[in-house]
């Protein structure tokens, strides 16, 4: 094993940066639960003022994130629509359907992450004795199987008119919402104002150690404090987490666009190697996927052993995500490491 490594396998993987290491050891801290936390508190409320949102909720996860959305906006029963890529559908553990009892309807992604609005509209069902009714819609952006690809503020505003006029409510799974912004160089409040509720993560390419947020109307929040009590996610003296969430907002967004520049550079070099095919039209954000002519875990363990660490997303499917903690020089040392090994 290579004694240095080049991990392109999430941007989960970033560390804190020191100064939130430092803020995290100067943090003002209270008992959350019973919200007294003030660290806590002054990132709910700048969370929900980024997002245009009346409140915010500090969750230790982007899946209790997103479990709590279902929960809270649905009755047991409930029918939630959702993308057969999404990352709840997907990686989350069936966790709606497990602990909310919520069936899940499945509707097909295209290229870019997005619903056929037609199919929304006639996916919607409304009280009938023989199916249980729709009680969300639930969108992805960024969408992560997709490759990191972005839905701008028609293509979600389209989708959440259609749910709205059936007086269902509309999730947002945004996990890397900040990059959307960057992408479409809008604010991101603009980009999720049809949103009912956001789920976003702090840890991602923010860099934060742990922690994410969901925003949306004040009582819908007051409800989701209850799911998330009641999921175990109330935490105690957690400012010494949300001081580093704190700068996550403030300063980590600003830096994205150069994550968004390296994927793009990486993206161009590696599908001029042999073996390598790249959809450039889906490489929008800081996500690579390649389809290859080898198999995905023949490249996984032949570039784990050079110190190259990766994803598969199929069994002839590999993923490759940018972020702060790998360099433009580190991806032309990975390319290099790969042209060698193909």
């Amino acid at each position: 094993m290579a004694n240095k490594i080049i991990d392109l396998r999430s941007d989960t993987v970033t560390k804190p940066t020191e100064a939130m290491r430092d803020a995290m050891a100067q943090a003002e801290v209270g008992d959350d639960v019973y919200g007294e936390d003030p660290t806590v508190n002054r990132l709910e409320q700048l969370a929900a003022e980024m997002m245009g949102k009346e409140a915010g909720l500090f969750v230790p996860s982007g899946t209790m994130g997103n479990l709590i959305a279902l929960i809270t906006h649905c009755g047991r029963g409930q029918e939630v629509i959702l993308g057969d890529n999404s990352h709840i559908f997907y990686y989350e553990v069936g966790g709606g359907a497990v602990v909310g009892g919520l069936p899940f309807h499945i509707l097909p992604n295209d290229q870019f992450g997005g619903l056929d609005p037609v199919q929304v509209e006639h996916a919607i069902r409304g009280q009938d004795i023989h199916y249980p009714k729709t009680g969300l819609l639930c969108l992805e952006n960024t969408h992560n199987r997709a490759g990191g690809t972005v839905l701008n503020q028609s293509q979600l505003k389209t989708l959440a008119d259609i749910a709205h006029q059936h007086n269902v409510p509309v999730h947002l799974d945004g996990a890397r919402i900040f990059n959307a912004a960057v992408y479409l160089e809008c604010k991101v409040s603009e980009l999720v104002a049809e949103m009912d509720s956001v789920q976003f993560c702090l840890s991602k390419g923010l860099c934060a150690p742990v922690g994410s947020l969901i925003v949306g109307r004040r009582d819908f929040i007051q409800r989701a404090r209850v799911s998330r009590k009641m999921l175990g996610g109330g935490m105690r003296q957690a400012g010494v987490l949300a001081a580093a969430g704190l700068l996550a907002l403030i300063e980590m967004s600003k830096r994205l666009a150069t994550d968004h520049a390296n994927a793009r550079f990486f993206a161009e070099n590696i599908a001029r190697i042999p073996g390598f095919m790249v959809d450039m039209a889906t490489v929008q954000t800081n996500i690579v996927c390649a389809d290859t002519q080898k198999e995905a875990d023949w490249w996984l363990q032949s570039l784990a052993g050079a110190g190259v660490k990766l994803s598969a997303f199929g069994s002839h499917r590999l993923r490759f995500v940018t972020h702060k903690d790998v360099s433009r020089t580190e991806l032309e040392e990975a390319l290099d490491i790969i042209k060698k090994l193909g």
